[in-house]
């Protein structure tokens, strides 16, 4: 019974629908959301400026010898040592001292495409068509064909990102509430600590060293002690900390707690660059999750003062602390996170060669010609040599691998592997035990040997994974907006 149940259900799922799904939403939204972050291409020649619209894919082709176009079939990269991919073209707008010119659509690069995925040919062929085409109709696809060989992205298991922490560090006599702040590509590692004795500091990227909790909740726009005293709940251990910290803290009101940041991050500047430089980091840097701006900072000072609840609740051991290897405190990023991750990066690439060609063609006396401005291999080269390589950026290896095809069942196992970003060189005892939120998502056996064992998991035969999260207000909106029609 059990078994037609499985067969019944792999009639309408693929082994791989958590690496097409995720490829195909990173296809329809996640491409074009990179490209309006950007907005506009600013160089340094005066009054001059690249707007960017929208951007669109084509199916997969290949540039012959002659310079000719023609589509292209998986089999064929494979025998021919071509990359499968898929032109991509951007709308670009020429903005000159204000005036727009005309839309031009301009050839940007290549896109590495997943086989059975909704750019590729295979994805809608019947098992005749298949065979006719050379492709194995068994196959489930969910892979990339680059110069020619096989590459599987394998799924990272992550921490959540926007998802508060808490822990001790018993050696360091520390509780630690973190959250991995995550903005558009950018993952900002947000800290509030406790000592034993009830001080609390604050950490994040660019931060100050020592930077002391009190004076961050100052400089964000809670004006005196006072102030920050009202608006934390009202537990009498956490004011009791803050007093303490108050002790320690010689800032009186939001510019004195400014300057003070600026002063430790620009020692020997002037006071009007470093009260600039204090608001920019706290702007960019500190819990970008939240928002960029000006006005969100009085949001950013609650969420701290939460922050910091945490970690007094948990240091005076009134509640346990979170457990890190709890599955519902992870994630499993997979291709189209990845690939977006890659394309992000390149295009920025991309956005700096096309500042640098458009200097160097008004250095020379050239006209500013879009189409000339533009050089598709600055973009597709990064892409293909991270999926060639395994090397993604900010220093991950071995997240691009050859695909095993030394059985169906190895194929299958690499198709739905998970890794751990932990070293294997340390013991990570906790982190490689079976845990009991694995139930149901991960195979309990299927780990290799040796140093790798348990960094190295694979999902459960039915597990699927949902591409991507939405915000608590998004669901409200729609429950809301359903209710008021429901009236």
């Amino acid at each position: 019974m059990v078994g037609e149940e499985l067969k019944a259900y792999f009639r309408e799922n693929s082994f791989v629908r958590q690496h097409l799904s995720s490829y195909n939403k990173f296809v329809d939204k996640n491409l074009q959301e990179i490209i309006s972050s950007s907005e506009k291409i600013s160089t340094n020649i005066e009054g001059f400026e690249i707007k960017l619209g929208r951007i669109r894919l084509e199916k997969p082709m290949v540039i012959e010898a002659d310079g000719s176009r023609r589509e292209i079939i998986p089999n064929e990269a494979r025998v021919r040592n071509i990359t499968y991919s898929a032109p991509i073209f951007l709308e670009v707008i020429p903005i000159m001292h204000g005036i727009e010119s005309l839309i031009s659509e301009v050839y940007i690069g290549e896109l590495p495409v997943m086989i059975k995925s909704k750019l590729c040919y295979l994805e809608n062929m019947g098992k005749e068509e298949l065979i006719e085409s050379g492709e194995d109709p068994n196959d489930p696809g969910g892979y990339f064909i680059i110069n020619g060989s096989e590459k599987v992205l394998v799924g990272i298991e992550d921490l959540a990102p926007n998802r508060l922490i808490t822990t001790k560090e018993d050696l360091k006599k520390l509780t630690i509430s973190k959250i991995f702040s995550t903005r558009t590509g950018f993952r900002a590692r947000c800290v509030v600590e406790r000592k034993e004795d009830g001080t609390m500091k604050a950490d994040f990227p660019s931060s100050p060293s020592e930077l002391r909790l009190t004076v961050l909740l100052k400089a964000l726009g809670l004006k005196s002690n006072n102030e920050i005293l009202a608006n934390i709940p009202g537990d009498m251990s956490l004011k009791n900390d803050l007093l303490i910290n108050f002790e320690v803290d010689t800032t009186k009101n939001t510019p004195e707690a400014l300057l003070k940041i600026g002063k430790m991050l620009m020692p020997t500047r002037e006071e009007d660059e470093q009260l600039l430089r204090a608001e920019l980091l706290l702007d960019s840097y500190l819990l970008p999750h939240i928002s960029t701006e000006k006005e969100a900072r009085m949001k950013k000072a609650k969420f701290l003062i939460e922050m910091a609840y945490r970690a007094n609740l948990v240091g005076t051991g009134r509640v346990p602390p979170d457990d890190k290897d709890h599955y519902a405190n992870k994630r499993v990023k997979l291709s189209g996170m990845l690939m977006e991750e890659l394309f992000r990066y390149a295009f920025q690439f991309l956005v700096r060669d096309i500042q640098y060609q458009a200097s160097r063609a008004e250095a020379r006396g050239r006209r500013l010609i879009v189409q000339n401005l533009v050089r598709p291999d600055a973009l597709s080269d990064k892409m293909r040599t991270s999926l060639a390589t395994g090397n993604w950026i900010a220093g991950q290896t071995g997240v691009a691998q050859l695909l095993d095809r030394t059985s169906y069942l190895a194929t299958m196992s690499h198709l739905r592997r998970v890794n751990s970003p932990l070293s294997k060189k340390h013991p990570h005892f906790l982190a490689r035990d079976l845990h009991g939120t694995h139930w149901g998502k991960l195979c309990p056996t299927e780990s290799p040997e040796g140093p790798n064992i348990a960094l190295v998991k694979n999902l459960a035969l039915i597990t699927e994974i949902t591409p991507g999260e939405e915000k608590i207000e998004t669901i409200y909106d729609k429950i809301r907006e359903f209710g008021l029609k429901a009236l």
